[in-house]
C-alpha cells in the first residue's frame, strides 16, 4: 500500500496505490483462543446450577413462559451490575445491596410487568417474591436475588408468585432443556431466546492442573436498550471456584466491554439486572484476582457476554441488521467511545443502513457532532470494509459492491480519528418501520 502518514497518529492520506481498510482489534466472541470450546447446557452447563421457566398467569397467555427460576446447589459467590437509571425499579432496590455481599444461591425473574415505579409496595412485592423462593428451596431469603421485566408503572400482583414459585421450584433441572425455558421466561419483545455456553480447562487444580470449567447464561434484551446498562436481565453461571472479588471484579470487567457497548436505541432502563453465580463445583483451588486461572475464567465470562451483547444488537426490535462500529485512533478511550456511540445512535445512520445506503456521509456528520476534538483532515472511514474516506477526503465507490456486501447480516463501520491509539466497540442495529410499530403499539 502507498501512503503518506499524517503528523498524527495513525492516519493516512491518500496514495496512489491500492487502499486497504483499517486495521482494527479482532473481537473475543471466539473461545477458542481462550482453549474453551461452545458446549450445550446454556446458564445449566455449570455443575451446581438448576433452572426452570413457566407460565405462572404475569401474562395473559397461557402458553407463554413468564416465570424463571435459577438456583444453586447451595449458597455460593455472587456477583451482579444493575442499572444506574436513577428510576430505578423494586427489584433493583432489592437485589443490589444483596448482591453486595457477595453470596446468593437463586435468582427469580418474571417477564410482563416490570415492578417500576410501584413505590413501597413495589418493594413489598420483590422481597415476599423472595421470601417464597427462600421458602420453596430451604435457603436464606437474603440468598435470593429479583429481576423483573415488562410494563412500568403496573403494580405487581403476588398471586402468580404463591402459586408459580412452588411450581418451579419442584421442576427444578439441570439440563440444557430447563435452561432453555428460562431463557425464553424472561424474553419479552425479543424475538429469539439468547444462551451460551462454553467449557474449557483451567489450572486450578492440585499442583495447577488443569480443571474443565464450564461458564453459561441467557439475556433478554431487544429495545430500550442503551448501556449503564441496558434493557436487559442477564443470568450467568460458571463452576469455577471464584471468590466473590473474582467473580465481580470478572462480571464488571466484561460488563464494562460488552453490555455496556450495545445501543439499539440510546434508552436506558429501570430493570437492568446482570448476575453471575460462581459454584465452585468444577473443583480446584480458589481463584483470586492475578491468581493461577483467573485470566482463563474471565477471558471466558467476557467471551460470554460478548457473544449475547452481540446477539441483544442483531435482534434489535425491528431489526434487519446488526451493526459493529468501531472507532481507532482516538486520544483516550472515552473520546473513541463517545464517537463511537453518536454513529451508533445516529437515526441517519441506522435508517440509511436498514436503507441499504452505504451514506458515509452520515458517519462523518454523527462523528463531528459529539464534541470530541479531531481534525477533518486526518480522519479515514471504512463501511462494509470498503474504503470510502481518507484524509477526509472521498474515495471512489463501486455502489454495486456496496449493494451486495448489504446483504451481508452483520454492517461493519470503522473509523480512524488520527489523534491517537484509543479504540472503543459499539454494537447497534438498523432502524426500520417495525421498530416504530413495536414501540406504538406497546402497551396496547
Amino acid at each position: 500500500m502507498q501512503h503518506e502518514t499524517s503528523s498524527r497518529t495513525g492516519t493516512r492520506t491518500r496514495g496512489t496505490g491500492t487502499i486497504e481498510p483499517i486495521p482494527v482489534p479482532a473481537a473475543v466472541t471466539d473461545p477458542s483462543s481462550l482453549g474453551f470450546a461452545a458446549c450445550e447446557g446454556g446458564v445449566c452447563a455449570a455443575a451446581g446450577i438448576r433452572a426452570v421457566g413457566i407460565h405462572a398467569g404475569f401474562r395473559a397467555e397461557a402458553t407463554r413462559k413468564d416465570l424463571a427460576l435459577v438456583a444453586a446447589d447451595e449458597s455460593c459467590a455472587c456477583a451482579a451490575t444493575f442499572t444506574k437509571n436513577r428510576f430505578c425499579a423494586a427489584p433493583v432496590q432489592v437485589s443490589r445491596p444483596r448482591a453486595a455481599s457477595g453470596r446468593a444461591q437463586a435468582i427469580i425473574l418474571n417477564s410482563g410487568n416490570a415492578n417500576a415505579a410501584t413505590g413501597d409496595q413495589g418493594v413489598a412485592c420483590a422481597r415476599a417474591s423472595a421470601r417464597i423462593v427462600a421458602q420453596e428451596l430451604g435457603c436464606s431469603e437474603d440468598d435470593v436475588l429479583v429481576a423483573s421485566t415488562g410494563v412500568i408503572g403496573v403494580p405487581l400482583p403476588m398471586g402468580p408468585y404463591e402459586t408459580g414459585v412452588p411450581a418451579a421450584a419442584a421442576a427444578l433441572e439441570h439440563s440444557p432443556s430447563a435452561a432453555h425455558d428460562a431463557a425464553r421466561a424472561v424474553m419479552t419483545t425479543d424475538t429469539v431466546p439468547k444462551e451460551v455456553s462454553l467449557a474449557g480447562p483451567v489450572a486450578c487444580g492440585p499442583g495447577g492442573t488443569d480443571v474443565t470449567v464450564h461458564v453459561g447464561g441467557f439475556v433478554k434484551g431487544s429495545g430500550m436498550i442503551q448501556p449503564d446498562m441496558a434493557t436487559m436481565l442477564c443470568v450467568l453461571s460458571t463452576d469455577a471456584p471464584l471468590t466473590a472479588a473474582a467473580a465481580q471484579a470478572a462480571l464488571s470487567a466484561a460488563v464494562g466491554q460488552t453490555f455496556n457497548r450495545v445501543t439499539v436505541d440510546s434508552d436506558t432502563s429501570t430493570n437492568d439486572s446482570c448476575f453471575l453465580l460462581a459454584t465452585g463445583a468444577a473443583g480446584g483451588g480458589p481463584i483470586e484476582v492475578g491468581s493461577r486461572g483467573y485470566d482463563a475464567v474471565a477471558g471466558a465470562i467476557r467471551c460470554a457476554c460478548e457473544n449475547l451483547a452481540r446477539k441483544i444488537a442483531a435482534d434489535g426490535e425491528g431489526a434487519t441488521r446488526l451493526v459493529t462500529v468501531d472507532v481507532v485512533g482516538a486520544a483516550s478511550e472515552a473520546d473513541a467511545d463517545a464517537v463511537a456511540r453518536s454513529i451508533a445512535n445516529s437515526p441517519l445512520v441506522k435508517t440509511a443502513i436498514f436503507g441499504r445506503d452505504a451514506n458515509w456521509g452520515r458517519v462523518a456528520g454523527a462523528a463531528g457532532k459529539c464534541g470530541v476534538e479531531f481534525d477533518q483532515h486526518d480522519v479515514d472511514i471504512d463501511f462494509l470494509g470498503i474504503p470510502v474516506l481518507r484524509a477526509g477526503l472521498p474515495l471512489p465507490v463501486d455502489e454495486a459492491e456496496m449493494l451486495r456486501r448489504f446483504e451481508a447480516p452483520e454492517v461493519s463501520i470503522v473509523v480512524s480519528l488520527g489523534m491517537g491509539t484509543a479504540h472503543a466497540r459499539i454494537w447497534t442495529c438498523d432502524l426500520t418501520h417495525d421498530y416504530v410499530t413495536i414501540n406504538g403499539d406497546y402497551r396496547t
